[in-house]
């Protein structure tokens, strides 16, 4: 499998050596280079997490005291807390948009957005991206979706709240209850927007690794990072305008007096006009993007984690080409499950048996990757550097909230634990903590190429351990909420005597959140701080075999400061035997490295194995 790899003119390269000093503007803020626009991703992302985090803390303190009184809340939230207890109201309004910065703007754009732009160029060879400007669109319509997102909770009526999937009639009636007013508007506005800039970030990712490849990189020399952001780009081409022909219709709903999602309703005593309209045809919209979203956001902290992994087990990543197909595997099967999130709508029970076999189906290629990990892992020279913890952390999640979802997948099952804390505790665990132990991996593997320094390595571990046991502490009991059948969304729980028990957990579950949402301090200072501060890093700190690292440590205009390398093997040469050192960067030629290399190293290159084979007889070395 090779495509035609399109190389760099030696004029090319020279044009990159005299460029003239730019602004502060046009370096810093509309900048067109691929480095720039990461670290812009990243922080940007950094910053919503934050947000969408201390939202969450607060809707914790509401479920763990519901009768408690807290008169600081009202210093800060005003009307929304009046006598310092959150109302109803504006309780649904913190789930949702806690939900909607997460899933969207922190582990979709912040992480895709950041390492997709950092890494493509690098790791495949390029000078930039294939459209610098498209790149600095992308960030910036993300930016001001961003914006607006916050916006929304400076309108008189509250941000949106009909939960992250926003179903109707909540999000399609603006007088159904004060979070489907203008703020339902701006979250509408504000999603059309990250759209167009995952779509435009998207067909820039496919056309730079498609076309821009150094000389020698094949796509069966790509590290698995870069087949990991090619498939997500190509995930969201495909998902993401599904979502915005549903916000389409539902914004002709909420202003036009269409009856897409609409039928039969009464509110507040009045009967609306509509009729015919199906609230059902706005989950098959939503959840075609939903579950594909779930992929967008695992696939980049997948590819992350194996690159991690590999780096710092001084081991070939175990399965490369399963691990590749196992990728393209879940990219197509992503398309065929999204019935699942829909099994209680009435759905026929032979098309829910369908999506139910689907959904069991897709979880072959996930414990595809889940046993690599293990097997690469197995017998390694591991380092456990932060990065390396995160990444095991990763595996973990996944592992523990991949097993729940063979429950909900089973449609029989699902009847008992739908909308309940069950699926809460499982994709929190599965996409939510797994991809921001991902997304943390690659911050601080990737944190020295970004910033040309290090990141404190003990705060890295205090900032592991205060995360990992208080995600697990947040998550776990949820499970056994779920089981007992506590609803999801709910804004106090003791209105019903069997809920009532699990008052004293939801405590234990908000300390918890608390703890770790404080631990986040420890990486937020050690961030921040090693930008200015940080021990200045070296070229390749962890002695990796990507091209990154062959870089220089000072970021110029263009990545390499004459030829680009040429790519003579694949990136995962670790400890390979007869050679002096444990890593052989993918630069190398194997001219250079006669006594370890191997017969299928040469890939039927005929001139090869017979240089290789001459070579071997004269030092008496056996194939």
């Amino acid at each position: 499998m090779s495509s035609t790899v399109i190389s760099h003119s030696a004029e090319h390269h020279d044009s990159h050596g005299h460029h003239h000093e730019e602004s502060f503007i046009r370096k810093y803020i509309f900048s067109g280079d691929h480095k720039m626009i990461a670290k812009q991703f990243l922080i940007t992302g950094i910053i919503m997490a934050v947000f969408a985090m201390l939202l969450s803390v607060l809707f914790r303190i509401q479920l763990a005291w519901p009768d408690k009184d807290f008169p600081i809340l009202e210093v800060f939230l005003g009307k929304w807390a009046e006598g310092g207890r959150i109302k109803a109201d504006f309780f649904l309004s913190l789930v949702t948009i806690h939900g909607t910065i997460m899933v969207f703007f922190v582990l979709t754009a912040g992480l895709s957005g950041t390492f997709s732009n950092l890494l493509i160029p690098y790791q495949i060879g390029a000078r930039d991206m294939a459209s610098p400007f498209m790149n600095m669109l992308s960030y910036w319509l993300f930016f001001i979706a961003s914006v607006i997102m916050i916006a929304s909770f400076f309108v008189e009526s509250g941000p949106a709240s009909a939960g992250w999937t926003i179903y109707p009639p909540l999000s399609a009636v603006p007088t159904a209850i004060s979070g489907s007013a203008t703020g339902m508007t701006l979250w509408l506005v504000s999603m059309v927007l990250f759209v167009a800039s995952q779509l435009i970030g998207g067909i820039n990712y496919v056309s730079t690794i498609l076309n821009m490849r150094t000389k020698g990189m094949d796509l069966w020399k790509m590290p698995l990072t870069i087949w990991a952001f090619f498939l997500t780009a190509i995930v969201g081409m495909l998902s993401f305008p599904v979502l915005v022909s549903a916000v389409v219709l539902l914004i002709f709903d909420r202003a036009a007096g269409t009856s897409f999602y609409l039928s039969d309703l009464v509110v507040q005593g009045q009967i609306l006009p509509n009729e015919g309209g199906s609230p059902i045809l706005f989950q098959h919209l939503f959840w075609f993007l939903g579950h594909p979203e779930v992929y967008i956001v695992v696939m980049p902290a997948l590819g992350l984690t194996s690159e991690v992994i590999a780096t710092n087990s001084r081991k070939p990543i175990f399965g490369y080409h399963a691990m590749v197909y196992s990728l393209i595997g879940i990219t197509v099967l992503s398309f065929i499950v999204w019935g699942h999130h829909m099994f209680v709508t009435g759905m026929n029970p032979f098309l829910g048996g369908v999506f139910m076999i689907t959904t069991l189906i897709i979880a072959v290629p996930s414990a595809v990757k889940a046993f690599n990990y293990l097997a690469t892992l197995w017998k390694g020279n591991i380092r456990f550097t932060p990065a390396m913890m995160f990444a095991i952390g990763l595996v973990s999640f996944f592992i523990s909230g991949g097993l729940t979802g063979l429950f909900l997948g089973n449609a029989a099952l699902d009847i008992n634990l739908h909308d309940t804390y069950f699926v809460v505790a499982h994709f929190h665990l599965v996409m939510g903590s797994a991809s921001i132990f991902g997304m943390l991996c690659g911050v601080y593997h990737w944190y020295p190429k970004m910033f040309g320094r290090m990141m404190n390595t003990k705060l890295g571990y205090l900032h592991f351990w205060l995360t990992f046991i208080g995600a697990y502490m947040v998550f776990f009991p949820m499970h056994f909420m779920g089981i007992d059948g506590v609803p999801r969304r709910y804004y106090a729980f003791t209105e019903f005597a069997f809920m009532a028990k699990w008052v004293s957990v939801n405590q234990l579950v908000t300390w918890a959140a608390i703890v770790a949402a404080l631990g986040q301090v420890a990486f937020l200072w050690n961030f921040f701080y090693s930008i200015f501060f940080g021990k200045k890093a070296p070229q390749n700190p962890w002695q990796s075999n990507t091209l990154e690292w062959t870089t220089p440590v000072e970021h110029i205009h263009g990545n390499w400061p004459g030829e680009i390398p040429t790519v003579h093997r694949w990136p995962y040469d670790y400890s390979k035997p007869g050679h002096g050192e444990d890593f052989i960067p993918q630069d190398v030629p194997f001219s250079e490295t006669m006594s370890s290399n191997l017969p299928h190293d040469f890939e039927g290159d005929e001139e090869a194995e017979r240089i290789q084979a001459e070579w071997n007889a004269q030092n008496g070395r056996k194939d």
